[in-house]
């Protein structure tokens, strides 16, 4: 996601990367994003760390799927990429109080705390929100941390909901379409065939992801999450979406972290998020390979 975001210039100005607490602790998550900036040649990026933990529960990671580092399958080294002093919720802050109104997109593909609580802290930046795009929540596919919850929306539902009921342009990203598009070994060949520093990278961590993702899905290859993201900000036409309303279970133990989706419009309760259900994997990939490539 990040490699896709900084290989595009043209169309995104990243005024800043801000890291939470997720797949790994903070203190990787922070230092993982400054490797990447590095590895793309993109110093001018600053990063910074925001929340090590959700807003009300305690903290769960997913070292078993993405390694004890975060990004298993490349070298790992101490960046040269400064870490911010700045807190990221008060950078959050900072930056959309200056804005002009609609003005600033916010792309979350981890847990919500930094956002949420940025809102919490300062309601009146909400007009500066020209939209969220967020990687998160499952219909059809159910979820993958429990039966029929996503990680990044189960790890923090409470910040989940408040971006929910922001009143802001929001588009999800949900398992429903990111589980179509697969890293299938002829995709990971193209990856292979990238012959740079940059492709070495992308296979070392897809390797590593996929046989993690293939085992537990029984599919012929893992599904690229969070680049999706990106692609839909780049190539809208790529994917297909519908505006219905969206909800996050937080009090129940049996369905804590549930995004219900009011796909078909069988309740009153109004529409507050395009969500995506599906998209065209072929121009996905060859999206990405071709930034990938430059």
């Amino acid at each position: 996601m990040l490699l896709l975001a900084l290989s595009s210039p043209d169309e995104l100005d990243i005024v800043g990367i801000t890291a939470v607490a997720g797949n790994v602790p903070l203190d990787l998550t922070q230092r993982n994003a400054r490797i990447i900036c590095e590895l793309a040649g993109r110093v001018d990026v600053p990063v910074y760390a925001g929340s090590s933990q959700p807003l009300k529960k305690q903290l769960v990671t997913a070292e078993n799927v993405h390694g004890k580092t975060g990004i298993d399958g490349i070298d790992i080294f101490p960046p040269g990429v400064p870490l911010q002093e700045q807190h990221a919720v008060d950078f959050i802050v900072e930056i959309l109080s200056k804005a002009e109104d609609d003005a600033v997109t916010l792309v979350p593909t981890g847990p919500l705390t930094n956002i949420a609580q940025a809102i919490i802290r300062k309601p009146d930046i909400l007009p500066k929100i020209k939209e969220i795009v967020l990687m998160g929540g499952a219909m059809r596919e159910g979820g993958n941390t429990t039966p029929c919850a996503e990680f990044n929306i189960y790890v923090d539902p409470d910040a989940a909901q408040t971006i929910m009921r922001c009143s802001r342009p929001l588009t999800m990203v949900p398992l429903d379409v990111t589980h179509q598009v697969l890293v299938t070994r002829e995709r990971l060949q193209q990856f292979r065939q990238l012959d740079s520093a940059v492709g070495g990278a992308i296979v070392g961590m897809l390797e590593f992801f996929n046989r993690f993702d293939s085992e537990k899905y029984g599919s012929e290859g893992a599904p690229l999450h969070d680049p999706c993201t990106i692609a839909y900000l780049l190539e809208p036409d790529l994917f297909n979406g519908r505006f219905c309303n969206v909800e996050v279970e937080t009090s129940s133990p049996l369905t804590h972290g549930h995004t219900a989706v009011d796909f078909w419009g069988v309740t009153d309760r109004p529409g507050n998020a395009n969500w995506l259900y599906q998209v065209d994997a072929d121009g996905f990939f060859a999206l990405l390979i071709e930034r990938l490539g430059a």
